[in-house]
């Protein structure tokens, strides 16, 4: 096949015999199934997660018995949320120029310079990457990381839980990743109850991206609890707890960020933003995205409004919710919010 004849990534990996996988890394680590990537190359439907108006995401690919190669990408989307095909185009350029367009031979230093150097490529945080990995190993059947073993003992209890500078963030992220095995959903249930803050922020920053089981999800859903009914709530603390919810079934998610946002003097910045971009599933009905949006207006921060507001409504799940939102607004603070908003839009 001719070089200007793929005009997707999918199209150049299955030319090329690849087998592979892709993962949405822009707001919980998770895998896109193919179908609908192919879709989404081919402009038959939106982005399913942007973020600032980008795709970011991982392509692993690996011809058979071979490592994966990763690919970390930041596409741009236009209006609509979908691909901007030009840039996918150019991307592929730099592949085949770096690669060719088998894939499957070694590219020299110089080339893998050229090939990191273009302008669609980003690097992940190291929490991000570090689930990202354990999900990845994990879905490939591959073992987990050397730091597995450590961690798992450490959540087990059998360690003092003060003895917590020795577990790497990578075994806690291979612990979340295969919570389905062994013992492991267990062990992090009962971990959230015993340890100290700074391993937990560490998990909970995990657990952001991942499936929760009924029973993890109520263990997080009690200690949410009990720092909405403390003297003085850590929101910090409480953002967190969120954010690890976030994988919850969307009935629990939604209660709880419920219960957050009927406290005004919770409704922190920090916590709007844990909302937006992780638990946005919980916003689907219009009640409580009315109730979000009046607590982001509330801020009295017009830009942080703006800017949230563009994010949520380019997820396709919460287009129709925001936009009817925006037209039915009845509160004076949040329609004072949303006129600026279209000024401001008017004005660009």
């Amino acid at each position: 096949m001719p070089m200007d004849k793929f005009h997707t990534l999918t199209q150049l990996l299955d030319n090329a015999g690849c087998q592979y996988k892709i993962f949405d890394l822009g707001r919980r680590v998770c895998e896109i199934e193919r179908d609908t990537f192919k879709a989404v190359e081919e402009n038959r439907q939106p982005y399913p997660w942007p973020l600032q108006q980008h795709a970011h995401l991982s392509i692993s690919f690996w011809q058979p018995g071979n490592p994966p190669w990763i690919w970390f990408l930041r596409l741009p989307l236009d209006e609509r949320g979908l691909l901007k095909q030009a840039a996918v185009g150019d991307f592929i350029k730099y592949v085949i120029e770096a690669m060719g367009a088998t894939l499957n031979a070694v590219p020299t230093e110089e080339e893998q310079e050229k090939l990191a150097a273009n302008p669609y490529t980003f690097k992940p945080k190291d929490d991000k990457m570090a689930i990202f990995h354990a999900h990845l190993r994990q879905q490939l059947a591959l073992p987990a990381s050397q730091y597995y073993e450590h961690a798992q003992v450490y959540l087990s209890g059998q360690l003092d839980w003060a003895q917590w500078q020795g577990v790497g963030l990578q075994g806690l992220a291979d612990i979340c990743a295969r919570m389905k095995q062994e013992n492991n959903a267990t062990y992090l249930r009962k971990a959230l109850q015993n340890l100290p803050m700074t391993p937990l922020y560490a998990l909970l920053g995990c657990l952001e991206h991942c499936a929760l089981p009924e029973a993890l999800s109520e263990r997080l859903a009690e200690r949410i609890q009990h720092e909405l009914t403390a003297q003085e709530t850590d929101i910090f603390l409480l953002s967190a707890l969120l954010r690890a919810l976030s994988g919850a079934e969307t009935a629990m998610l939604n209660r709880e960020i419920q219960n957050i946002l009927a406290k005004p003097e919770l409704c922190h910045p920090e916590m709007l933003v844990a909302i937006a971009g992780r638990c946005w599933k919980g916003l689907a009905d219009t009640d409580t995205a009315s109730q979000f949006l009046l607590r982001l207006a509330q801020t009295q921060d017009q830009t942080l409004f703006n800017q949230l507001f563009a994010d949520l409504v380019m997820l396709p799940a919460l287009r129709g919710t925001m936009l009817q939102v925006l037209h039915s607004s009845a509160n004076a603070e949040l329609t004072e919010a949303i006129t600026r908003l279209q000024q401001a839009t008017r004005g660009q």
